[in-house]
């Protein structure tokens, strides 16, 4: 996701819509109109449409007309439900579940999540190919989380409501709430035929998208577990859950930390950094991340609808480019987490192990509207170094560990595929 916020008008018939009913005017469309009871009487100085397209916006207005007019109950009429619910069905026609509009308590609520906290149950949600309302990842000691809440589950009614055509506009709405307020989930797990009926209680989520650690080492089999002595191995891990506004600077504040301590260690094996449930975020802090690591090249590509392919390069001199590296990656590493993953990938800097991640391809770009509310449009496929698309095909991993979930393995507070990346590191 593009960090820039701007106005851009001409690329997207939804904002002309919107100039039209909220009275804005743009000179080179010259679309101007006045309310007179509700009624827009629109005046087009331009006729020319969109090349190659037949645009007949008095369509639009002839039905908003008759509702105005003749529908048999005005008390339910409300312009702005009404406004807003035009733009999010011209949206939904494209079958992109990435281009969404966000009315103002929405963008809101999006908003605050990449600000590092709000209120709700801690999950990113997005689209599932068939227009399902989907878990990308849950955060890391969220109640949803702790509800059970997995990455890939389809929320299938919310509070009782069949979430069926809902925009994530509106889930993201009606799951967000006050904190010690309950919402009440049915879930339909991967792989699964019985949904399951959770009661979460929201809190205040506090997201620290950065954590991490430098220790001592010792493995034995499959389990490694750390130690005292400071003559055993070390490893360094690093935690990234999200990409979001005060990411970068919790970044730098850590890896200057770790850094301090790697090389104050005398047997350093490498680093872990670990991006599952990394949902992702914006798009300039994945190069500023994957900089960290990679001493120069691209780290993602973008092809715009022309086909032309930009490169984004690294972008500063990282701390960390001369150290084994290992990435752990699931199904809930999307977006911005792929990109960092992919790029390491691709320029064989780091290996990735874990599980096949959720494969988001496309750049969006966030267009403040002036009125609170926004529009998410995709303007780009993103594509790894090598010109890989991973849009619902993901990455694979190098090494694939499936995560125990036994009931053991939470007892004992194991992480095999964090176990495998140790022993990767140590084995070398």
């Amino acid at each position: 996701m593009n960090k820039k916020f701007s106005i851009k008008v001409f690329q997207l018939v939804s904002v002309v819509i919107a100039s039209v009913l909220l009275g804005f005017y743009f000179g080179t469309n010259k679309i101007q109109y006045e309310w007179k009871n509700f009624i827009p009487i629109v005046r087009i100085e331009s006729k020319n449409p969109p090349p190659n397209q037949s645009l007949d916006m008095a369509l639009f207005f002839r039905i908003l007309d008759k509702l105005n007019t003749d529908y048999y109950d005005k008390t339910k009429i409300d312009s702005q439900k009404v406004l807003h619910g035009a733009i999010s069905g011209m949206l939904q026609s494209l079958g992109d579940p990435y281009t969404s509009f966000f009315p103002p308590k929405e963008n809101t609520s999006f908003k605050s999540q990449l600000s590092g906290e709000f209120h709700g149950i801690g999950a990113e949600l997005g689209m599932s190919p068939d227009n399902k309302i989907m878990v990308i990842s849950p955060l890391d000691d969220s109640p949803a989380q702790k509800a059970g809440i997995k990455s890939g589950d389809i929320i299938l009614k919310v509070d009782e409501k069949d979430t069926n055509g809902w925009t994530l506009s509106q889930a993201v709405d009606k799951i967000r709430g006050p904190k010690g307020t309950d919402v009440a989930l049915s879930i339909l797990h991967q792989n699964s035929k019985n949904p399951v009926n959770l009661k979460i209680t929201r809190d205040v989520i506090v997201v620290k998208s950065v954590a991490g650690w430098v220790k001592n080492v010792s493995c034995s089999g499959s389990l490694c577990k750390t130690v005292d002595n400071v003559s055993s191995p070390s490893v360094a891990y690093i935690r990234l859950s999200q990409f979001g506004d005060k990411t970068n600077d919790e970044w730098i504040a850590l890896v200057n930390q770790l850094y301090g301590k790697i090389n104050n260690s005398s047997n350093f094996k490498g680093i872990i950094l670990d991006l599952r449930n990394n949902p992702g975020g914006y798009l300039n802090d994945a190069v500023f991340i994957a900089s960290e690591f990679l001493k120069d090249g691209a780290v993602v590509l973008q092809q715009d609808n022309t086909s032309q392919i930009k490169s984004m390069e690294v972008s500063r001199k990282g701390l960390l480019t001369d150290y084994p590296l290992i990435v752990l990656v699931n199904k809930g590493s999307a977006s911005a987490s792929e990109i960092v993953a992919g790029a390491l990938h691709d320029h064989k800097r780091g290996r990735l192990v874990g599980e096949k991640t959720f494969g988001k391809g496309t750049v969006q770009e966030a267009v403040e509207l002036g009125n609170g509310a926004s529009v998410h449009v995709s303007v780009a496929k993103w594509l790894t170094p090598n010109g890989t698309w991973v849009n619902q095909e993901g990455l694979d991993p190098d090494i694939s560990v499936t995560l125990d979930t036994s009931d053991e393995a939470k007892k004992n507070e194991l992480d095999n595929q964090l176990q495998r990346a140790i022993q990767e590191l140590i084995s070398k």
